[in-house]
């Protein structure tokens, strides 16, 4: 190959200042400092700067002596309730206040920090009531159980600055009458707080309602003596939420009877509870009486994926709703388009009650979902809605029937409780009683969940809730025939509906319904009629015990109905669990088969040899569950006799030595009036 030759003149070579991997580092460092520079400049944005641009989340004010003064309030009504009427009667008071010339305010203890309760005295002619209802055996209201919690605490806490009063609202069917409202009146003295009316007591196995009318009657006056305050005398109509209209609502947004959130049936968030129900499919819904004019029935909860945990002994409640035929009628009687999209919307802006229900909905979802429209109405009621009367003598009556006077209380007692008129009666028989739907929305209660002994074990069905009931169907005085609002909608839920599977709200109350933490422990159970639901649990979970190879002590079941061929629920089931030896007896009473009636008790005394050996020397746990006025008071009075005739006591021993069983978590009742 040949090669090229340079023909230029030599030049000097000189050495230069930078070599090639100098000048190629150099600019390497400047390259990554410019770029580390416009890479500072101009940063990435970061997602978690858009949380700058919305607003931080308002935090729930749990000062009620801040939001007292800021308002202006000088009177506040905590309410412990579990069915609505705690809060009803505290709404009554705090609305009350007005025509005295103060102003009031309601409140759930659970919202608020009640370790302030000391601050009251801070405000002027301050006084704080309690309306507090007992629930259960003694227990206090799920919303007043922190407040509760509180009182037994704090031993240190000074209320010397505390003006109160308390009503409760309780039930003399049951062992612990209004504990609740005795217990929160004695105490709050005991803290150094100064009670300015006698305690309130209202039985609602009696007329609730007229207790309350009258203790009410007489604490206002008492109150004004106290604060040297006169009435104003107004006792016109006060509202407490203003009608909105919306004509162009998004339906997105309108509630169509979710309970908490709006479209919770639709997306399912756990955890479940009351404010946020769980849709449970109903897999099984079958009627349990062979003959008869009544309707027992079993039904069947799926709650497979939910995360609800249950055990036996435990409550389940259903959110029902009324039936859409009575909804359409006081629809036709009150002239209004039902499908109208409203909001009732809290005067008060300070509330933490904006609405009486969820809003914006429609008046059929109100009146469907939210609003109890077959109970009779109260007199508040009927006193705010007698100004619709275009008929003097109407308005007179109506008036009448929420004053104190004895005629007043007698006429309510007979046209409204006894003749058992809901508000659709009362606009029928009263036709010159037209009041605006609206105000109607706003006083009517809201419609409650109902409670139901859970008749299966988790243990043998971890994702199935049973309920066993009986449709509650009667005819009133003035010849109509009522239904139980929740008994006659779980009788209408098919296991398919055209199609579509049905499905109930539902949650969980726990309960201290238990068996014994020892299986070998014998347990007597009585549950004539719907009260053997938790039994069924009970069983289920004796026979799985045994079938785990454990020692399961003597489990004796007292059932009883009326007639063996008509009404003898579960008769295959309570016969296969003796057959199998996980009841060691049944026994049952069967009330109408003879000439005299014969009922559990009957059979507890026939028995009381056995029974009293399982509880006096055997450690047995008793079990009573049904009804709380007849039956549960009849047998325990059986185990009195047992106890004075067998275990020859005087009938003062005897009855303590059955409250001791029930102190020591071995006499357990699950009753209803």
């Amino acid at each position: 190959l040949e090669t090229t030759t340079h023909t230029e003149p030599m030049v000097e070579e000189e050495t230069p200042l930078l070599s090639n991997l100098d000048l190629f580092l150099f600019s390497l460092i400047v390259g990554l400092v410019v770029y580390w520079f416009m890479s500072r400049k101009k940063p990435e944005p970061l997602p978690e700067f858009k949380k700058l641009d919305t607003p931080a989340p308002t935090i729930r004010e749990t000062s009620f002596i801040e939001k007292m003064k800021k308002m202006g309030k000088n009177i506040i009504v905590f309410y412990g309730s579990q069915t609505g009427t705690g809060e009803e009667f505290a709404n009554r008071l705090s609305k009350d206040a007005q025509r005295y010339g103060m102003k009031g305010m309601a409140a759930d203890p659970e919202e608020y920090d009640m370790g302030e309760l000391s601050r009251l005295s801070e405000i002027e002619n301050s006084l704080a009531i309690f309306c507090m209802a007992t629930y259960g055996e003694g227990d206090p209201t799920d919303n007043a159980q922190d407040f509760y919690d509180w009182l037994q605490e704090n031993d240190d806490e000074n209320l010397s600055g505390l003006n109160y009063t308390v009503f409760g609202l309780g039930n003399k069917t049951y062992e612990h009458y209004n504990s609740m409202g005795k217990y929160v009146d004695k105490r709050l003295e005991e803290l150094g707080a100064k009670r300015i009316f006698d305690l309130g007591l209202g039985d609602d196995d009696g007329n609730l309602e007229e207790d309350f009318i009258s203790w009410r009657e007489q604490f206002w006056p008492a109150v004004c003596e106290h604060f040297g305050v006169e009435a104003l005398g107004d006792d016109s109509s006060i509202r407490q939420y203003e009608l909105k209209v919306h004509t162009d609502m998004n339906m997105n947004k309108v509630y169509t009877g979710e309970i908490g959130r709006l479209k919770s049936f639709e997306v399912q968030k756990p955890p479940f509870d009351s404010k946020n129900p769980f849709l449970a499919t109903v897999t099984v819904n079958r009627k349990l009486n062979k003959a008869g004019d009544r309707h027992f029935m079993h039904l069947e909860l799926d709650i497979t994926g939910s995360k609800i945990r249950y055990e036996s002994g435990d409550h389940v409640a259903v959110f029902p709703t009324n039936e859409s035929a009575l909804v359409n009628k006081l629809g036709q009687i009150l002239g209004v388009d039902l499908d109208v999209v409203i909001s009732l919307n809290n005067l008060d802006e300070e509330s933490n009650k904006k609405h009486p229900f969820p809003c914006p909905t429609t008046y059929r979802t109100a009146l469907t979902h939210y609003l109890d429209i077959t109970h009779p109405p109260r007199t508040n009621v009927l006193y705010e809605l007698a100004q619709y009367a275009s008929d003097p003598k109407d308005q007179e009556n109506m008036r009448k029937m929420a004053s104190s006077s004895p005629e007043g209380k007698a006429l309510y007692q007979n046209w409204v409780l006894d003749a058992n008129r809901n508000i659709l009666a009362i606009l029928e028989d009263m036709p010159s009683l037209r009041p605006p739907v609206d105000h109607l929305c706003e006083l009517l209660p809201r419609l409650q969940a109902r409670y139901y002994s859970i008749a299966s074990s988790s243990k043998v069905h971890p994702n199935s809730i049973h309920i066993c009931a009986v449709l509650v169907e009667y005819t009133t005085k003035t010849g109509r025939v009522n239904l139980g609002v929740a008994t006659n909608w779980l009788k209408n839920k098919p296991v398919t509906d055209n199609g579509h599977k049905s499905t109930v709200p539902m949650y969980i109350r726990k309960s201290q319904f238990r068996l014994p933490f020892k299986a070998t422990n014998p347990v007597i159970m009585i549950g004539p009629g719907t009260g053997i639901a938790p039994f069924m649990g009970f069983i289920q979970e004796r026979g799985w015990l045994k079938e785990q190879g454990k020692e399961v002590g003597e489990t004796v079941m007292y059932f009883g109905c009326r007639y063996k061929n008509e009404d003898y629920i579960y008769q295959e089931e309570l016969e296969e669990a003796e057959k199998n030896k996980v009841l060691t007896q049944l026994h049952v009473a069967f009330s109408r088969d003879q000439e005299h009636k014969v009922y559990v008790q009957h059979l507890i005394k026939n028995n009381k040899e056995n029974l009293w050996k399982l509880i006096h020397s055997d450690n047995a746990h008793i079990y009573v569950c049904g009804d709380a006025r007849y039956m549960a008071k009849d047998v325990q009075t059986a185990f009195h006799d047992m106890a004075e005739e067998l275990g020859g006591m005087t009938r003062t021993q005897a009855t303590d030595y059955v409250k001791k069983l029930m102190t020591k978590g071995r006499y357990s009742q699950d009753v209803w009036s």
